[in-house]
């Protein structure tokens, strides 16, 4: 069975003023552990002016991808007649993609070039050689 302390003994216990020391060698370790942080060299900063081009051809391929959906969209639903469920996609946006096959055609090339350069500006980066 549990025996319950009293105040009075609470108040003795924490009344001991015994001097508390840190084990051996506690002090010594813990400069050592400031002294190398203080002597590591700072972090790499993230390299934001290489990375903002890249951001900003990315948020304006975005937005061009943005507007196509939404421009082909609206001429979706200004076509006289309505698609059937039934219907597949691609015959849902055959029509569109047959009055420019030739902007498709210019878009993919642009786009295969685009990704041909940022994969080789990629490997290029990441093997040192700038």
């Amino acid at each position: 069975m549990k025996r319950l302390i009293r105040h009075e003994e609470i108040d003795r216990i924490l009344s001991c003023e015994d001097e508390i020391l840190p084990s051996s060698g506690f002090a010594a370790s813990v400069m050592d552990a400031v002294r190398r942080e203080a002597a590591a060299p700072p972090p790499i900063p993230f390299p934001w002016k290489r990375a903002l081009p890249g951001l900003v051809v990315a948020g304006l391929a975005l937005a061009m991808v943005l507007i196509a959906g939404v421009v082909a969209i609206a001429q979706l639903g200004r076509a006289s007649t309505i698609p059937q469920l039934s219907m597949s996609w691609p015959s849902v946006l055959a029509p569109i993609f047959q009055r420019n096959m030739e902007s498709a055609a210019i878009w993919t090339v642009l786009a295969l070039l685009v990704t041909l350069v940022s994969v080789k500006l990629s490997m290029r980066l990441a093997s040192g050689r700038v």
